[in-house]
């Protein structure tokens, strides 16, 4: 029988096991190695670790976790999750075999969808990104775009502004911008572009130029998309995991669910900006949170029996 089974091994899952690990909790991490950020050239804004890409942080928590024996890492996927009875889930892979756990912790992160512009996924990640803060600096002051079809568009364009203010927010056909936004931004020197995008051009990944469908272009060097986020899975919602406004799930501080026994971490609890540094810490407050309710049904067990031997 398991402590606990993390199901999701990016910078939430990773950190939770080391931690539990430290505790000497029987733990499996279930990780089938499909990261959302596996298109990401360096991660940025975490100490130590500034500019590492997405492997190289993995294979290095990897490195840590492995000085703790009672962590095992399972390179599979995890396709069904219930709760057998108040105090027993089951875990089901896709090849069929079963693990039973006390706790179960959801990491998985989160699926994104990019604006439909063709051929974007060819610069997504290279030149085109989703977070200023993760991949600002490296295109601080250059001519740059912002692809938007939803409501964070004028926000991101703000945001963006910190970085370069050789700024074209592009709608790409999209009525998003409310009139004092439009107002606003122009007023700054961002330039609109409501026009649908006909293509994107460039080689190897860097951007060059935005072609539209009015027959006008213009040079860029890169710039930000913004992304649709929704849950990659049904396991929150077959638990009977809350959900927020925005579809994340809700925990508290210590990363519990409202199910008895399921916590989550990270992306996927729409808590913070999707940062490694902060996934990673709340993997940390999970897995304290894991360990205590543990510790706690430990001793309360002991003193049932204490009770009942009397």
């Amino acid at each position: 029988m398991l402590d606990c089974a993390i199901i999701g091994g990016g910078p939430a899952g990773l950190n939770a096991a080391l931690v539990l690990g430290r505790a000497k909790r029987k733990v499996i991490l279930f990780d089938h190695n499909k990261p959302r950020n596996a298109v990401t050239q360096e991660s940025h804004g975490f100490i130590t670790r500034d500019g590492v890409s997405p492997s190289e942080f993995r294979d290095f928590a990897h490195q840590d976790i492995s000085k703790y024996p009672s962590v095992q890492v399972e390179k599979v996927k995890i396709v069904e999750v219930k709760k057998e009875s108040s105090s027993i889930f089951r875990l089901t892979t896709q090849e069929g075999k079963t693990f039973l756990s006390r706790k179960v912790m959801l990491a998985t992160g989160l699926k994104e969808s990019l604006p439909n512009v063709k051929g974007i996924r060819e610069y997504y990640g290279k030149s085109l990104f989703s977070c200023p803060y993760c991949d600002g600096w490296e295109l601080r002051d250059q001519p740059l775009v912002l692809i938007a079809e939803n409501s964070n568009a004028s926000h991101l364009a703000k945001t963006i502004y910190q970085w370069s203010n050789d700024l074209v927010l592009c709608s790409n056909g999209q009525p998003i911008l409310s009139a004092d936004d439009e107002q606003l931004l122009k007023s700054k020197g961002v330039i609109i572009k409501k026009e649908r995008i006909e293509k994107l051009s460039g080689a190897n990944g860097k951007l060059e130029k935005v072609f539209f469908e009015d027959g006008t272009d213009m040079d860029r060097v890169g710039g930000f998309v913004t992304t649709e986020l929704e849950q990659p899975n049904n396991f929150a919602h077959t638990l009977g995991c809350e959900m927020n406004k925005n579809n994340g799930i809700i925990v508290d501080g210590l990363g519990r669910t409202n199910i008895e026994g399921v916590y989550a971490a990270g992306d996927m609890t729409f808590s913070g900006p999707a940062q490694l540094i902060i996934a990673a810490g709340q993997g940390v407050r999970a897995a304290a949170g894991i360990n205590h309710d543990l510790t706690m049904e430990e001793f309360n067990e002991g003193v049932s029996l204490s009770k009942n031997l009397v």
